[in-house]
């Protein structure tokens, strides 16, 4: 994806892959659906809990917010008890809060056990993208598409599954997501392959994610991920609060953006990157967000509904071309370089989740979070420009001068 002329063929990309890569996938694909199965029940949640829709939207905030503290540590503990117990440690921890968020009694207690819910997908998720990595037949690129591909289908059945279950009761979709969670529980404890000896296993320490970020590669691609996450929350947590749809609507709305997300992510971001690069791709993509999140700064319903569900095909190649980068940009081992950049990446949606409800009130303005949303994505571009241009430079200085290639002749 790098644009080195050696893209993989999509059918090559599901063709004879592991078991393992298909039990982590499955199971990534109903831990991604966790963050938008609150989309479509947000309203829902509000008024059966007589909630604000600042107090509704830490739901997303809780969630982020301990999932990206706990990104730091994955990779250690990974190190430390192995791959499998970590993905298992995590499926468990989501099962348990999904079943007492169907359970609980006030918003309070819901936020907390989204932020228990959140611990257990930062257990999983960095630690699949490293188990999918290393498994995947195909490489580096085949094993990006297949995590992101998790990740669209996630993001997609996630508000769909939310719509249905919620139009019964806003507990139904965390009850559905505990079952579905439970399934992957057991085909991971029952057929991952177990973990090897501890010796073997690289040595992981818990500050490393973030001396990874030393490298400035690293750092500028995962900052600039996190304005894009930032902007990526900002449609997922108030684009219900502006279109003030039933739970059956909203559902369809991002249902619609999910397939989005996983079509542009699996099959035009490869394209996209043997066209213009990683990093030049996602500067084009970022500036493509920017402009969809203008129009729903300024639209009318209907506007936002097609920018929110067009913006699934930006999303798709960010979420594929940030991933691709960061996980080929600096020498860090994969786990790390992944723990790292997630941290960044998670952190950006956190902020983004907690501050939504306030920026609308502070601007006085209902759509004015997604102008700020259209700003961040022009800072991300402005970084990942800079980081081209430190890369041409980097290459220019390595290529060796006619002097010495005339001088080599000799």
């Amino acid at each position: 994806m790098s644009g080195s002329g050696h893209d993989v063929r999509l059918f090559d990309v599901f063709k004879g892959q592991p078991k393992a890569v298909w039990i982590t996938a499955f199971a990534a694909v109903i831990a991604f659906m966790g963050i938008g199965l609150v989309d479509p029940i947000l309203l829902s949640i509000a008024e059966a809990l007589k909630a604000g829709p600042e107090q509704v939207t830490l739901l997303f905030s809780s969630y982020l917010g301990v999932q990206v503290v706990a990104m730091l540590i994955t990779g250690a503990f990974s190190a430390r008890f192995g791959p499998k117990r970590t993905v298992v440690t995590g499926l468990v921890l989501i099962v348990v809060a999904t079943l007492l968020c169907a359970l609980a009694g006030s918003i309070g207690q819901l936020v907390a056990l989204r932020a228990v819910w959140g611990l257990g997908n930062a257990f999983f998720i960095a630690t699949a993208l490293s188990v999918i990595v290393g498994a995947a037949s195909g490489g580096q690129q085949a094993a990006v598409l297949l995590y992101e591909a998790a990740l669209g289908i996630g993001l997609s059945t996630g508000p769909l599954l939310g719509a249905l279950l919620g139009n019964i009761s806003w507990r139904g979709p965390f009850a559905g997501t505990a079952v579905l969670m439970a399934i992957a529980l057991i085909l991971s404890a029952g057929f991952l392959p177990k973990d090897g000896d501890r010796a073997q296993r690289q040595k992981i320490r818990l500050a490393d994610p973030l001396r990874a970020l030393r490298h400035g590669g690293l750092l500028r691609v995962s900052v600039g991920s996190a304005f894009y996450t930032a902007s990526f929350f900002i449609v997922l947590a108030w684009a219900p609060f502006v279109l003030e749809f039933g739970a059956i609507a909203v559902g369809l709305v991002f249902f619609g953006w999910g397939l989005c997300v996983a079509f542009a992510g699996v099959t035009l971001a490869p394209k996209l990157a043997a066209r213009f690069g990683e990093i030049g791709g996602t500067v084009l993509a970022v500036v493509i967000y920017a402009v969809l999140l203008a129009l729903m700064a300024v639209g009318s319903k209907p506007v936002v509904v097609v920018a929110v569900v067009l913006s699934g095909l930006a999303s798709g190649l960010l979420n594929t071309l940030f991933t691709g980068s960061a996980m080929s940009i600096s020498g860090a081992p994969r786990p790390v370089a992944s723990a790292g950049y997630n941290f960044c990446r998670w952190l950006g949606g956190a902020v983004a989740a907690t501050l939504v409800g306030h920026v609308a009130s502070w601007l006085g303005f209902k759509q004015s979070p997604f102008a700020v949303g259209a700003v961040l994505c022009l800072v991300a571009a402005l970084l990942l420009a800079l980081e081209m241009r430190s890369s041409k430079n980097a290459n220019e200085r390595e290529l060796p001068t006619e002097a010495a290639l005339v001088g080599e002749e000799f």
